[in-house]
Formats: C-alpha cells, sequence, structure tokens
C-alpha cells in the first residue's frame, strides 16, 4: 500500500488535491477542480488514482461528487501525507 499511497501523491494534481482535502472536511470536485486548475474530466481521474490508493472516500450528491480523506487511513499513511503536504507548502514558499 506505501507504494500505491507514494505514487498517487507523486503527481502535482493529486498532491493540491490532498493538500486541499488535508485541511480537513468535504469538498465537491468543482472545488477541487478550480483548487488545482483541472478540468472535470482529468480531475475525476486524479480522484479515481487517490480513491485506488486508499487516501480519500467519495460521496454522490445529486450531480456533484464529494471527496474528503478516507477514515480508515491508518496511523502511518497519514503521518507519510501530512509530510507530503508540508514539503509541498516548504517548496511554495521557496519557489514564491
Amino acid at each position: 500500500m506505501v507504494i500505491d499511497v507514494l505514487s498517487a501523491l507523486a503527481e502535482p494534481t493529486r498532491l493540491s488535491a490532498m493538500r486541499m482535502l488535508a485541511g480537513g472536511g468535504e469538498h465537491c470536485v468543482c472545488a477541487l477542480m478550480r483548487h488545482c486548475g483541472a478540468s472535470q474530466s482529468r480531475m475525476s481521474r486524479h480522484m479515481a488514482v487517490l480513491k485506488a490508493a486508499g487516501l480519500v472516500v467519495d460521496r454522490r450528491d445529486a450531480q456533484w461528487v464529494r471527496y474528503r480523506l478516507s477514515p480508515a487511513l491508518d496511523a502511518e499513511t497519514l503521518a507519510l501525507l501530512h509530510a507530503a503536504v508540508a514539503c509541498a507548502k516548504a517548496n511554495e514558499r521557496r519557489a514564491a
């Protein structure tokens, strides 16, 4: 599972989506699209990878799909996720 998680987080759009979701709560795919600058089809493909890696769960709400962190994440995977998010934030600050 660690390889799946690392592979999922290695792609910038997916890591950006996870940064948003790691803040807590549930976000519709439209908000993730805006945040990541991705089309609906591209965002859906990325979210499918994150779901397959066990990082997110989804819920259909009328025509929208809402995503949140998987409540089944173990402590090690959560630590890995938070480390990846922290590194991405630090890199972004250095680049600015």
